[in-house]
C-alpha cells in the first residue's frame, strides 16, 4: 500500500522547506505554502534560478501569533508579524501581474544582509485569485505564488531510480529535498508511478493530476548550502525523462476537495491514466 512518507510546505517561495507531520490543504494548496514572495524593489519575483542563496533562508510560521520567522546562517533570526491588511503592491510572477502586501522595512533589511541586495518580502493577499492551467488530460487549479499548480508529488521509487542512474555515472546520489515536493509517496515499486495518477484520495482530501512537473535549474542547487552544483541531475534526467519543453520528474496536482493530510495516510487511487512507455 502506498502511503505518505513526507509532507513539506515552503512558506516563502524558493526558500527552504518546512517539513510537517500534517498539512491542511485548501484549493490553493497547503496553508502558508508559497504565501510569501521575495521580490526586487520593482516587484519582480526572485527564485533560486538566479538567486540560489534563497535556499539557506529557513522560514517557519506561528499560526497562533501570526508571525513568520526567518533564519539563516550567521545572522539573528527575523520575526515578521504577518500583515494581511496593508496596501496592495504590484508584483510580477512569470510575466503575470498580481499584487502582494509588503511586510515592511525590517525584514527588507534582514534580506539585504543575507542576500546582498535590495529586496522586499510580499504576502499573498487574502483575495488573491489565480487559475493555474493543467495539461490537456489534467485538471486546472488555483495557487498562491507557486510556479503553477498548488501541489507537487514525487515518489521515493522515482528518486531511487534516478539515484541509481546517477551513481552508475559516477555522480553522488541526491536527497529528496533537491526536488522540493509537497508530498512524498512510498510503497510504489515502479518509478514514476505518479505519472499515471488521475484522481486519488488521501486523508480528507481528493486530488487530481494537473501536469507533469518540468524541472528547471533549481534542481542543480544544493539546498543545504544555496550553491549551484553543476549540470546534474538535469543532464541525467534528459537521457530518459524528456518531455515537451524540458525534462519531467514528479507530478503537479490540483485540489478537488480540501482537508487534512498526515504522514502515514494511505493513497487510495480512484482513476489511473494510460500507462505509456517511459518519456524519451
Amino acid at each position: 500500500m502506498a502511503t505518505i512518507a513526507e509532507l513539506v510546505r515552503y512558506p516563502v517561495k524558493s526558500c527552504a522547506a518546512a517539513p510537517a507531520g500534517s498539512l491542511t490543504i485548501s484549493a490553493a494548496g497547503p496553508a502558508h505554502d508559497r504565501a510569501f514572495l521575495v521580490t526586487d524593489p520593482d516587484g519582480g519575483f526572485q527564485t533560486q534560478r538566479v538567486l540560489p542563496r534563497l535556499a539557506v533562508i529557513r522560514p517557519s510560521v506561528d499560526d497562533e501569533h501570526a508571525v513568520l520567522t526567518l533564519r539563516a546562517p550567521d545572522v539573528e533570526p527575523c520575526a515578521v508579524p504577518i500583515d494581511v491588511t496593508g496596501p496592495r503592491t504590484p508584483v510580477t510572477l512569470f510575466g503575470e501581474s498580481f499584487t502582494g502586501i509588503d511586510q515592511g522595512g525590517e525584514v527588507a533589511e534582514w534580506l539585504a544582509t543575507v542576500l546582498g541586495g535590495r529586496y522586499r518580502l510580499m504576502r499573498v493577499p487574502p483575495e488573491h485569485q489565480r487559475v493555474t492551467k493543467g495539461a490537456p488530460d489534467g485538471v486546472d487549479g488555483t495557487a498562491s505564488y507557486s510556479d503553477s499548480s498548488p501541489l507537487m508529488v514525487l515518489s521515493q521509487a522515482s528518486l531511487d531510480g534516478l539515484n541509481a542512474r546517477l551513481v552508475a555515472r559516477g555522480e553522488p546520489a541526491l536527497p529528496m529535498s533537491r526536488f522540493r515536493p509537497n508530498l512524498v509517496v512510498d510503497g510504489w515499486d515502479e518509478p514514476h508511478t505518479e505519472d499515471w495518477l488521475r484522481r486519488f484520495r488521501v486523508g480528507d482530501t481528493e486530488l487530481a493530476f494537473a501536469k507533469r512537473c518540468l524541472r528547471c535549474a533549481i534542481v542543480t542547487v544544493d539546498q543545504r548550502t544555496g550553491r549551484k552544483s553543476g549540470p546534474e541531475p538535469l543532464r541525467t534526467l534528459a537521457t530518459f525523462r524528456r518531455d515537451s519543453g524540458g525534462v519531467a520528474f514528479g507530478v503537479k496536482l490540483s485540489v478537488l476537495r480540501g482537508g487534512k493530510i498526515s504522514v502515514g495516510d494511505a493513497i487510495q487511487v480512484d482513476a489511473w491514466g494510460d500507462r505509456l512507455p517511459d518519456i524519451r
